[in-house]
């Protein structure tokens, strides 16, 4: 469930006494981005580290966070641009203090940069980078069950019950007193979105029936880039087993989304073609995820359903380019396969 952004003073005194090597806090100051957990710059007598309090409760127990940790330490030792945790004296990486858990990176300097910030060289060399991601994860994480590839099924949405949620998201946005632009937005979204479901319900992808290690939560927020090159992946809390070329598809639906809901096709097409070399994946796998990945789209109001049931309105701002994609991507659905297999 999705946390309040009231932010509470981390217990930098019992922390730092078991990162002695840290030294002695100067300053500790919230990171804006981020929606479930909690960030901060912490500046010390040594230097400059990144904080992490752990607070969505699916990732925040010890055991999840230190599997990512080891994950994390052994994509590093193979390569890959990321920022292991440090441990404290006694060789722990997670350091929980009153039920919360926390963890300590080094700092990386850095900048987010979303699809509209990237060449096509960019583009391509983002590809890549997940591809590797994915290959990578196959070397240092155990076989997922199944077999090196994880047997599904993964399902996929019901239309029944996508209806049942626009009905009760349409219900919520017509009673809000005072009611503003955006729950009218909600509101056109919703009555089209329920027609679209109508003319495609057909369509229903099958199940998946394999996936593998991935990332989990791929997009610009958890990228930092130093000039034209990624300087660090960050955010591992959704590391899991799930189709891996439905990451690759979200991840581009995320960079290369224009403030209209149309992609980049040209952008996504380099991206692709890269992700595929990397990740030794076909274009009939990148297809299936295509057609996953808008049936997906096609049935999430989780933007929505934050702010009128969880009463939190974060996401908001994603709202009108995230619904107009799915418009725009039924409409182009050709075009976007071919961008990602051709």
């Amino acid at each position: 469930m999705p946390r309040s952004s009231e932010t509470l003073a981390p217990p930098l005194g019992d922390l730092l006494r078991r990162y002695r090597h840290a030294g002695e806090p100067l300053s500790c100051e919230p990171v804006s981005q981020g929606l479930l957990n909690r960030g901060y710059r912490l500046a010390t007598t040594r230097g400059s580290y990144f904080l992490k309090q752990h607070l969505d409760a699916p990732t925040a127990d010890r055991d999840t966070i230190s599997r990512q940790h080891r994950a994390t330490e052994r994509l590093h030792a193979l390569g890959l641009p990321v920022a292991p945790p440090l441990a404290d004296h006694a060789g722990r990486t997670v350091a929980v203090i009153g039920g919360r858990c926390y963890a300590l990176h080094p700092w990386i300097e850095g900048r987010h940069r979303d699809g509209a910030q990237l060449s096509a060289a960019g583009s391509r060399r983002l590809g890549t980078l997940l591809g590797h991601v994915h290959t990578c994860l196959e070397q240092v994480m155990e076989a997922p069950p199944g077999g090196t590839h994880g047997r599904g099924p993964y399902a996929s949405a019901r239309p029944e019950d996508t209806l049942r949620i626009i009905d009760e998201l349409l219900r919520l946005a017509r009673a809000r007193r005072p009611r503003d632009s955006f729950d009218e937005l909600a509101e056109h979204r919703l009555v089209e979105r329920r027609v679209l479901l109508a003319e495609h319900a057909h369509r229903r992808p099958p199940p998946a029936a394999a996936a593998a290690w991935v990332h989990g939560d791929f997009h610009p927020l958890n990228l930092l880039y130093r000039g034209a090159e990624p300087a660090a992946i960050v955010d591992w809390d959704r590391l899991g087993v799930r189709p891996r070329a439905e990451e690759a598809v979200r991840a581009a639906a995320i960079f290369f989304v224009r403030p209209a809901g149309e992609l980049a096709l040209r952008k996504v097409r380099a991206y692709a073609r890269a992700y595929r070399r990397a990740a030794g994946a076909d274009g009939a796998e990148l297809a299936a995820a295509v057609h996953r990945v808008w049936w997906e789209r096609l049935n999430d109001f989780w933007i929505l359903r934050w702010r009128y049931q969880l009463h939190d309105r974060r996401a908001d701002p994603l709202f009108p380019a995230a619904s107009a994609l799915v418009v725009w991507w039924t409409r182009e659905y050709e075009a976007v396969r071919d961008a990602f297999t051709g």
